[in-house]
């Protein structure tokens, strides 16, 4: 048991080789890489977590800026059975949600899962990678879970930087991957999105 900041120091030192003492200044790249969006580049430890929730916060960081990714697209990436609850568990043990960026989680109808962020903060942090939310429920409240192509015939999720380039005129609608499929459509092989 820790019984003063003397010894908390010690124990942090010995487990990660690092100094728990606050810093005045971010360590070098932070910055940068939360500006650019290139964080999932810095190296972060998950020390301390189950292999579950480690398997799943690396896939939260393979989710590029500006993009969005439901729960179910989480466990296929991160080879888990597609129960919600033990993901939303993993997300709220987020250890450094600035450089996990779970806000770019939903749960399948579209809303945020926002399990590792107080109130709002989730919302700000779309809003400043320009996620247009109030676009995704107009899509949602439509039956859109894909946006397909009828040009390139491949369907994506709607936050995909491909499916924000697809004209209004060519966008077609899908509520499943299935329908997608049946309709003759191929998955993005950018986003990947489930095909279940």
């Amino acid at each position: 048991m820790v019984t003063d900041a003397d010894e908390f120091e010690r124990l942090h030192h010995a487990r990660t080789g690092r100094t728990a003492i606050r810093a005045s200044a971010p360590f070098p790249g932070l910055r940068p890489a939360l500006r650019t969006g290139r964080a999932k580049r810095l190296p972060i430890d998950l020390g301390g977590l189950t292999d579950l929730e480690c398997a799943v916060l690396h896939a939260v960081r393979s989710i590029p800026s500006g993009q969005l990714r439901p729960i179910t697209w989480l466990a296929r990436e991160a080879s888990l059975p597609s129960a919600a609850g033990p993901i939303v568990k993993a997300l709220a043990k987020n250890p450094v949600p600035m450089l996990i960026p779970c806000h770019r989680v939903t749960y399948e109808g579209g809303a945020p899962c926002d399990a590792a962020y107080a109130e709002r903060v989730g919302d700000a942090l779309r809003s400043a990678e320009g996620i247009d939310m109030h676009r995704l429920e107009e899509l949602t409240l439509r039956g859109a879970v894909f946006l397909g192509s009828d040009t390139t015939r491949i369907y994506c999720h709607p936050t995909c930087a491909h499916a924000r380039r697809i004209t209004r005129p060519h966008q077609v609608p899908f509520r499943t991957a299935g329908a997608a499929r049946q309709a003759g459509y191929r998955a993005c092989k950018s986003c990947r999105p489930a095909t279940v």
